[in-house]
């Protein structure tokens, strides 16, 4: 891959675990508020209903607002666990505080980056909240490698539309040829930059994509036998 220059990363689910994150975010919130859930039982569940509504999101088939509320309903609902619409829009409200608070990131993120910013542009596209995002990459200590960010409220679409990626390359001032997706959605990620023209790598961390026809990895720390 000599000819890349810049590389563009997922942060949620690709650098930042999002799930590790949510599960401390949560449990704070449920000692708080609603002591006999179950926390790691409650994300369990959550986790995939999450999943299924950001991809909705992700194709303006759900609002923001919907986002948010319909991804804890469905969960409660799943668990039989009868609350109150505003008690949902309490925990939405509280979640989305105390989630950047947590800076877990994947195992090698650190390392990894440290490898690759002497060596290229790095950069990230992100489908998450604007605020929320910036909150976790200054608060997980990431924010000094990357020379650009590029949020979908910025762009005015979200991953995969190609104008995300356009919008990115413009910012980060690269031509696509040069550049390189590394995301953990195959739809929003990977096929939305190979679309678009880019190479792209999945970060398939659960080896859940085995038969996937595209570059992938199940651990951050590969990039340095790849890059």
């Amino acid at each position: 891959m000599k000819h890349i220059t810049d590389i563009f990363f997922d942060l949620d689910h690709t650098l930042w675990d999002f799930d590790a994150n949510s599960v401390l975010a949560f449990d704070k919130i449920f000692k708080e508020q609603h002591p006999t859930i179950d926390t790691h039982m409650f994300v369990e569940v959550y986790a995939p209903i999450n999943q299924a509504c950001w991809k909705l999101y992700q194709v303006d088939k759900m609002t923001h607002e919907e986002l948010r509320y319909q991804r804890l309903k469905q969960s409660f609902d799943a668990l039989r666990y009868k609350i109150s619409d505003e008690a949902i829009d309490k925990i939405a409200h509280d979640y989305i505080v105390f989630l950047p608070d947590n800076n877990q990131l994947f195992e090698g993120a650190l390392e990894v980056l440290d490898y690759l910013v002497s060596k290229y542009n790095l950069h990230i596209i992100t489908n998450g909240f604007a605020e929320v995002q910036y909150k976790k990459i200054a608060n997980s200590g990431l924010e000094g490698y990357f020379k650009t960010v590029t949020n979908s409220e910025m762009a005015g679409v979200k991953k995969p539309h190609r104008n995300i990626f356009e919008f990115a390359l413009s910012l980060a001032k690269v031509d696509k040829q040069n550049a390189l997706m590394i995301g953990d959605c195959i739809d929003a990620d990977v096929r939305g930059a190979i679309e678009f023209g880019m190479e792209a790598i999945l970060f398939d961390e659960k080896n859940a994509h085995t038969t996937a026809s595209f570059k992938r990895i199940n651990h951050l720390k590969e990039l340095k036998n790849i890059l």
